[in-house]
C-alpha cells in the first residue's frame, strides 16, 4: 500500500464504502517515533474504521509506535510480516520475520500490552525454501499464544532472493486451500485471506465454505481496490454487508 493508501486515497475510498476496513500505508516504527507524526499519522474522522499498519521488529519500539498510533485514534494496529522489499529486509521487518515467529510474538505481546485497540498481523504463508504447510501453523500458534486473535494471510510465499517486490505479488503461486485449512485448524482465530482477489465475486466465494473447508472470516483486497475502486468498494456495502 506504500504510495497508495495515504489519507487522501482513504478519504476517497470511504465515500464509496461506509463499512470496509481501510488500511494505511505501512509505516516504520522508527518513523512514527522520531518523524513528523502529523504528516505520517494524521487522518480525518470520516475515514473510520481505519487500521494503522506498522513495520518493525524491536518489541519496545513497536509498542511505542503502537501507543502513538492509538493516540491518533486508529481503530486497529496491524503488524506487517508480509512485505518482501529489499529495504524492508535490510531493516529486519516485513516478510523476513516469517523466519522469526518468536520475535513476532514478542512484538505482538508488547503491542497488545501497550493499548486497548486490536493488534493484528498480516503475514505470508512462508518465505523462500520454507515448507508452508509446516511454517504457517507454527507461526499462527506462536502469535495466538501472544494474544493475537486476528490475522490476514497473503496466500503466497515471498521469495526474498531472486524476485522483486512487484514479482512477489504475482509470480509465487497462490495456495488458497492452505489458508482455508488454517481456518479449519484454528477456528478461534479471525482469519482473513489476501492475494490475487480481484473482485467481489471472488471475495464472496471466500466468505462461504468450499467443500470440507470452512468460510474465511474476512477478505483483504489490495491492488484491485485502488486500481478499480468503484467496482470493488462501490458495491461492497450492499453485496457484502447487506446495507
Amino acid at each position: 500500500m506504500i504510495d497508495w493508501t495515504d489519507r487522501h486515497c482513504r478519504f476517497f475510498h470511504r465515500q464509496l464504502s461506509a463499512r470496509a476496513l481501510l488500511y494505511t500505508e505501512m509505516i516504520v516504527d522508527e518513523a512514527v517515533i522520531h518523524g513528523d507524526r502529523d504528516r505520517l499519522l494524521g487522518f480525518s474522522n470520516p475515514e473510520h474504521p481505519v487500521a494503522l499498519q506498522l513495520g518493525g521488529s524491536v518489541p519496545e519500539k513497536m509498542a511505542e509506535a503502537t501507543r502513538i498510533g492509538t493516540g491518533f485514534g486508529y481503530d486497529e494496529i496491524n503488524m506487517n510480516v508480509g512485505c518482501p522489499s529489499d529495504r524492508v529486509q535490510s531493516g529486519t521487518f516485513g516478510a523476513c520475520l516469517m523466519r522469526q515467529p518468536d520475535l513476532v510474538a514478542e512484538c505482538c505481546a508488547a503491542m497488545i500490552a501497550a493499548v486497548s485497540v486490536p493488534v493484528t498481523v498480516k503475514c505470508r504463508i512462508g518465505v523462500d525454501e520454507q515448507v508452508a504447510e509446516d511454517v504457517l501453523p507454527d507461526f499462527l500458534t506462536r502469535i495466538a499464544a501472544a494474544g493475537v486473535s486476528r490475522v490476514t494471510i497473503h496466500a503466497r510465499k515471498a521469495w526474498l532472493q531472486g524476485l522483486s517486490p512487484k514479482e512477489n505479488r504475482d509470480i509465487p503461486p497462490l495456495d488458497y486451500p492452505l489458508v482455508r485449512a488454517m481456518k479449519a485448524a484454528f477456528p478461534a482465530l479471525h482469519l482473513s485471506i489476501n492475494g490475487g482477489i480481484a473482485d467481489l465475486d471472488a471475495a464472496l466465494g471466500f466468505l462461504g465454505p468450499e467443500g470440507d473447508l470452512p468460510a474465511m472470516d474476512g477478505v483483504m483486497i489490495g491492488r484491485a481496490a485502488y486500481h478499480d475502486p468503484w467496482t470493488v468498494l462501490g458495491r461492497a456495502d450492499s453485496r457484502v454487508f447487506g446495507t
